[in-house]
């Protein structure tokens, strides 16, 4: 039975996806290993509306950064749980005020400060700075590509800086890992931690590829919507970030299921430089290990189904 796995790295472990499942599963500090499985539902169940074209691509990038930011906050609760630290007086007071909310309202709280952040960062800021431009650039279309070589630049820039962080080092590690397990799922060879050593760390489908074809996209999109005011184009690239996802996940998904397209390969190729040289590395076999764990424990669940 063909099974369709997503996944991401997590603190010190990793996320597997599937369309009844997900689980994480967490290499803790004393080696020992913590794997948990949760139901997963999806609106692309619920409605022939949220399946649409681009549609689609929208509800599955909401999702996966609701389930990526419960995962990261599962994974750090547990690794938490070794540590001898009592919780601060702040904490226990939002835990006496909010009782069980507590974590769902810090989880809304991290993911649209996340959000924020992201699209001030990827989509505003390189806006502001390509208008430095517009007093000797009149074509709207010239200061779009401006724009989106400054976005780009960030991007690359960003994630420069963070894969020289040691914790970060590790995530990307685990990155590898998760991309390892699938690809060799994805071969139909046994999950071993040989099999799975000897497989690729790169992926078509990775988030990775998926945020540089959102940087391309991007351009295209905002070409289309043109004006010389500031604060409007500001306000455009806030409410067009949902069609431009949606609008790359649709490459992305036509990409995986037409691998030896050679249009697919060429634009594939700046995700996939992306992943062999900043986000992902060579794991080790623990970390594999831990892949494998995740993969099977939702494996096994959709075999149930």
């Amino acid at each position: 039975m063909r099974v369709d796995i997503g996944g991401q790295a997590v603190i010190e472990g990793v996320m597997m996806k599937s369309k009844n499942y997900y689980s994480v599963a967490v290499r803790k500090p004393d080696n020992s290993t913590d794997v948990d499985v949760k139901k997963s539902s999806s609106f692309l169940d619920k409605s022939k509306f949220f399946r649409l074209p681009i549609i689609r691509g929208v509800v599955v990038f909401v999702e996966s950064l609701v389930v990526g930011t419960k995962t990261l906050s599962y994974s750090a609760e547990i690794l938490g749980e070794d540590e001898d630290e009592d919780p601060s007086k702040f904490e226990l007071w939002l835990r006496d005020k909010l009782g069980d909310k507590t974590e769902k309202i810090f989880l809304v709280i991290t993911m649209m400060i996340s959000f924020a952040l992201s699209i001030t960062i990827f989509m505003v800021l390189p806006m502001w700075l390509s208008q430095l431009f517009r007093y000797f650039i009149s074509s709207s279309f010239v200061l779009n590509l401006i724009e989106g070589v400054f976005r780009i630049t960030i991007f690359l820039i960003y994630m420069k800086l963070i894969s020289n962080m040691k914790d970060i080092k590790r995530t990307f590690m685990y990155h590898g890992a998760e991309h390892k397990a699938i690809n060799c799922l994805e071969s139909e060879l046994p999950l071993t931690i040989e099999n799975v050593q000897t497989s690729t760390r790169l992926h078509k489908s990775c988030g990775t590829s998926f945020l540089f074809i959102v940087m391309v996209v991007s351009i295209l999109v905002f070409s289309v919507f043109t004006t010389t005011n500031i604060w409007l184009r500001t306000v455009i690239r806030i409410i067009m970030v949902p069609v431009i996802s949606g609008i790359s996940y649709e490459f992305i998904r036509w990409a995986r299921k037409n691998p030896d397209n050679s249009l697919a390969s060429f634009v594939s190729k700046p995700g996939l430089w992306l992943q062999k040289e900043f986000t992902t590395l060579e794991p080790d076999e623990g970390q594999i290990e831990v892949a494998i764990l995740a993969l099977n424990a939702v494996l096994e669940k959709e075999e149930e189904v």
